[in-house]
């Protein structure tokens, strides 16, 4: 039997992220799909991340939920476009190989995406230690219940988001909107934890977060985000299918 030739890859980089990228692009296309069925308000899996990503200002952008929530606007190949040009810094050329475009048809999905990115993302501020300590303080006060502590954390327009996929008991399925209301909705959600729950500041999605466990099971993902010092947004993930990768 004659030997078997078997091709070479010149480029190997380009050619694995060629792959990676249309097999992602398909994946965003079903995502899509199943999410135009999805109970409740949607959000990101929340991941767990270092603080040395926390500490890289453009890199904890990246990764946060605020802007995961952007990309979703973008379609599938736009955001393909955004992230392999943005934030992974492959040329308009290098993309175009990866995505079976041409050059001139990437630069305009690019400044579309662009565009797209700039009108719709939220400014958050507020370093990191600030965070932190923030954070912490509202975890305190969340496993008090107590209202007027939770209040003292919070811009007076939060918004709060939470994400229980439809099947998890006392999630809200609308934004809540407000001070007083949403740390009520918080202090109600806390009296609700089963006695066994412990609670961890840790870095999710490039920022302080916090992860609640049952019995070593994540239960709940909280993500925050800041403005002047005050938490202005707050995303809570209860869904089951999407706490995966907040696991011990």
């Amino acid at each position: 039997m004659e030997p078997r030739h078997v091709a070479t890859i010149a480029d190997v980089e380009g050619y694995l992220v060629r792959v990676a990228t249309r097999l992602a692009i398909d994946r965003l296309r079903s995502a899509r799909v199943r999410r135009e069925s999805y109970v409740g308000p949607w959000l990101p899996e929340p991941l767990l991340t270092s603080p040395d990503v926390a500490d890289n200002v453009v890199l904890a952008d990246s990764v946060s939920t605020a802007m995961l929530l952007v990309l979703e606007t973008l379609s599938p190949l736009e955001r393909a476009v955004f992230v392999l040009g943005d934030v992974f810094g492959y040329s308009n050329a290098e993309i175009a190989r990866c995505v079976g475009r041409t050059d001139a048809a990437v630069r305009q999905l690019a400044h579309r995406a662009r565009k797209a990115v700039e009108e719709r993302r939220r400014r958050y501020d507020t370093d990191h230690a600030t965070r932190q300590e923030a954070t912490a303080r509202f975890l305190a006060a969340c496993i008090d219940g107590d209202v007027q502590a939770l209040m003292e954390t919070l811009a007076p327009d939060v918004t709060l988001l939470s994400d229980g996929g439809g099947g998890v008991t006392g999630a809200p399925r609308k934004a809540i909107s407000g001070r007083e209301y949403v740390a009520r909705a918080i202090a109600i959600l806390s009296r609700r934890r089963p006695d066994d729950t412990t609670a961890t500041v840790l870095d999710v999605n490039g920022g302080p977060g916090v992860v609640f466990r049952a019995g070593g099971t994540p239960v709940l993902a909280v993500t925050l985000h800041f403005l002047d010092g005050a938490i202005e947004t707050v995303h809570v993930v209860s869904n089951p299918e999407k706490l995966t990768d907040v696991a011990p």
